[in-house]
């Protein structure tokens, strides 16, 4: 009663109908969920007028579908759809492309594996022409989901019958079909009761002589069991998967409604619970996270312990060689010492005064990284306690709190290491130890040659060893040639290859590392990659016609990492030469031969010192940074962070939830318990209903996209209707009475006796356009011999 009807097309939007058992009759839309409709008149009105807000007056259609649950004593649960008609001519302010906009919506509904197909088709149209049984093989070509529902069948013309189509004798479907009647729009206008329609429908099906042998599988009753029991063995059949689904999402819930099962509100030792588990968790983070933990490992960056590795061994030790200095302002300030030292005299010998002053200003000069690697330490430090606090987020003031005393714990310790290391260099400065075991001495210095030495100071730089391997691209090669190329690079204590891939077999070219220094390069306005160059110093091309090669990393601590590796192989950063320091070189050139051997003495004894001081400095660094800020912000977190939490501030504003936080909680703990619901159950249905087999196949082939007609049919089909051109003189009378029987092109009578006068099969064959008559008699004890072929 409550779904419109009318000419034309009525159903304009699709109708998402859920049928649920109830003791009480109403119903209730879900766009207005407050209100219970007791009177379906209403729902129909309410139907209509939802429709044409959406889409007009005007016969608009829309895919967005109306929701409405009806709640009966009267029904079967059942969810039904019912989607538009197929339209072909638009109509009013229907679009020109109608027929494709409702095709895709309702391929949009029926193409779902999880739903069962109604494909209505009226019985006085043909039934192999049906727009619904050709869609539904399309989306259903094993026939699983169709059911085929034949309606006005008691309009089909006078003598005339659908039974052999309901029979699934002609034109099969594996689920067949169940025949309905339903009300005119007379008897609804005429306000017929659905009982009273249900009682005529039963009345007619009895009653004909074509259909009482089946009656009890026609009608909408039956229809209504059918669905029911073919949306149970539907949904039996999915239960595995919807099982097996609801189980995964359950498990990858459990993980997160782990952290909310110590907040229960009836708990009044939940906050005290819930701050000392925080704060534990929050020590045993930053710990695994400093000191690496085989389990939860980050994949995806460098955690706080290995990025202070990297600056202990990498950054460190390349500021340090960034401090190197240059050969000829050292020989120019050892030849300026030596000569002060003198004064208006003549030195016979190398004075020690020198050696000591160059030393001193050379061990001062180590200050500054050394700070600056405290200062990324703590950089690295804070970041981490940041990562740590991040799952205190369900807590801001708890984690702003925390935060905030660590940070200042670590800025405390900072100023303790920082003097610590300055008190480190300034031992050093105090006494210049010159019997140390590794110091070269004054006889050795005297043999050694500059570049002997500067080889034995920098490490691996007598051997060849390989320093580094990695991708790098070369930046700058024209577009002409190739443009730029990733390669695989090698550097070794005297060389940079490289090379076409990692395998190392295709080299493409070696550079000597001979006079080469790096530079700085700006990066492009396009690019987001980080560039260094490496450059000839006596102006030579490095490769090529290039008078530098601009390598480019993904990052800048890649830059960092390969400047500080070239480092390591001897080659220099660029450094900006002053006109002064040109013509004091030229005169360090100039000095008698006396005075070059004391400078090269001199030079010598300072590399060797310098190299002692490095490699202790390098040594006790991380040890100090390690004992004074790292372990000791650990044990602050792990003994003394909860009693500045609780003196900080009171517990309860400490331990208050984000609103944001509560309102996901809730929803994780609602979705959580609705899942173990639906898995209680799907575990009561999966025992408690019983399953129907699924019908075998048929020969479904007159419904193949394209099919053209329908196959030699045996007796009327339901959508057979007269064709207008045939002219009835085409058909001969059968002999015999009663003359209503014609049978066509004059042929023989298909029997003697005439049949039941109700079943005028051959009548509604000789009105088939495509097909021979049929043969079937009326008899029960005939078999028919025109079964359609391939069918059993």
């Amino acid at each position: 009663d409550f779904l419109p009807r009318g000419s034309g097309i009525v159903t304009r939007r699709p109708l998402i109908l859920q049928l649920i058992f109830s003791k009480t009759e109403y119903a209730e839309f879900l766009h207005c969920k407050s209100k219970k409709f007791t009177d379906f008149d209403e729902v129909r009105q309410e139907i209509e007028a939802e429709t044409d807000r959406v889409t007009g007056t005007n016969k608009g259609i829309s895919p967005v579908p109306i929701n409405l649950r009806v709640y009966s004593p009267h029904v079967l649960n059942l969810t039904l759809i019912d989607l538009p008609g197929i339209t072909k001519v638009p109509v009013g302010d229907q679009p020109q492309d109608i027929e494709f906009q409702i095709r895709d919506m309702i391929l949009q509904f029926i193409s779902r594996e999880s739903s069962l197909i109604l494909a209505v088709t009226p019985a006085n149209m043909d039934l192999a022409n049906s727009d619904a049984l050709k869609m539904a093989k399309e989306v259903d070509p094993q026939g699983l989901r169709t059911i085929g529902v034949i309606t006005k069948l008691d309009l089909m013309d006078e003598g005339t019958d659908a039974r052999d189509v309901l029979e699934n004798k002609l034109l099969p479907l594996r689920r067949g079909y169940i025949g309905v009647v339903n009300r005119s729009q007379k008897d609804i206008d005429g306000k017929k009761d659905i009982r009273a329609a249900l009682a005529a429908e039963r009345k007619f099906f009895l009653s004909h002589p074509a259909y009482r042998h089946m009656a009890e599988r026609m009608g909408t009753p039956h229809l209504q069991r059918v669905l029911n029991q073919q949306l149970t063995n539907h949904i039996r059949e999915t239960l595995p998967s919807l099982r097996s689904k609801l189980q995964s999402q359950l498990l990858s819930l459990e993980k997160e409604v782990e952290e909310y099962k110590n907040f229960r509100p009836d708990d009044p030792a939940r906050k005290t619970k819930a701050l000392l588990q925080m704060v534990q968790q929050f020590g045993l983070d930053f710990e695994k996270r400093i000191e690496g933990s085989g389990d939860q490992v980050d994949t995806l960056e460098l955690s706080g312990g290995a990025r202070i590795n990297r600056i202990f061994h990498e950054r460190f030790p390349f500021e340090l060689v960034k401090m190197e200095f240059d050969e000829k302002d050292l020989r120019r300030e050892i030849s300026y010492a030596i000569k002060n030292i003198h004064g208006v005299r003549t030195g016979l010998f190398t004075p020690d005064l020198a050696f000591e002053a160059i030393v001193k200003k050379q061990v001062v000069k180590l200050k500054e990284p050394c700070l600056k690697c405290v200062d990324l330490v703590i950089q690295e430090l804070i970041n981490t306690v940041r990562q740590c606090t991040s799952k205190l987020g369900s807590y801001p003031r708890l984690r702003e709190e925390t935060e905030r005393i660590v940070t200042t714990h670590i800025r405390e310790q900072e100023g303790k290491t920082k003097d610590q290391i300055l008190l480190l260099i300034d031992i050093e400065l105090s006494y210049i130890n010159t019997n140390h075991e590794d110091f070269i001495g004054f006889a050795n210095a005297q043999q050694r040659n500059t570049q002997t030495n500067k080889k034995r100071a920098i490490p691996n730089q007598g051997e060849i060893l390989v320093i580094r391997r990695g991708w790098l691209t070369i930046n700058n090669i024209s577009i002409m040639k190739g443009g730029s190329k990733e390669y695989w690079f090698v550097l070794t204590a005297e060389s940079l290859s490289w090379y076409k891939d990692e395998e190392e077999k295709e080299k493409k070219y070696m550079l000597p590392l001979d006079n080469l220094k790096i530079r700085d390069v700006e990066k492009g306005f396009m690019s987001n990659k980080h560039v260094f160059a490496i450059f000839n110093t006596e102006q030579r091309n490095v490769y090529k016609d290039l008078r530098q090669i601009e390598l480019a990393c993904d990052s800048q601590e890649d830059v960092d990492s390969w400047k500080a590796s070239f480092l390591r192989a001897g080659v220099y950063p660029e450094k900006d030469q002053t006109e002064s320091e040109d013509g004091a070189q030229e005169n360090t050139f100039s000095m008698d031969p006396q005075l070059e051997r004391q400078v090269e003495t001199i030079r010598n004894l300072v590399d060797s010192y310098v190299a002692i001081i490095n490699k202790s400095i390098r040594d006790l660094m991380p040890k100090t940074i390690m004992h004074l800020m790292i372990n000791n912000t650990k044990d602050f977190i792990l003994s003394e962070l909860l009693a500045f939490l609780y003196s900080s501030s009171d517990q309860n504003s400490l331990m208050e939830e984000s609103a944001e936080q509560a309102q996901r909680r809730d929803e994780m703990l609602r979705m959580y318990h609705a899942l173990k619901e639906a898995l209680g159950i799907i575990g009561d249905i999966s025992t408690s209903t019983v399953s129907t087999p699924v019908p075998p196949p048929v020969d479904d082939t007159w419904l193949q996209p394209g099919a053209g007609h329908s196959p030699p049919p045996q007796r009327r089909p339901p959508s057979a209707l007269l064709p207008p051109g045939r002219p009835p003189s085409l058909r001969a009378p059968a002999p015999g009475p009663p003359p209503l029987l014609p049978l066509p092109g004059g042929g023989p009578p298909a029997f003697t006796a005439p049949p039941i006068p109700s079943r005028l099969g051959p009548f509604a064959a000789a009105s088939d356009p495509f097909t021979a008559p049929p043969q079937i008699p009326a008899r029960p004890a005939r078999i028919p011999p025109g079964i359609p072929p391939g069918v059993p």
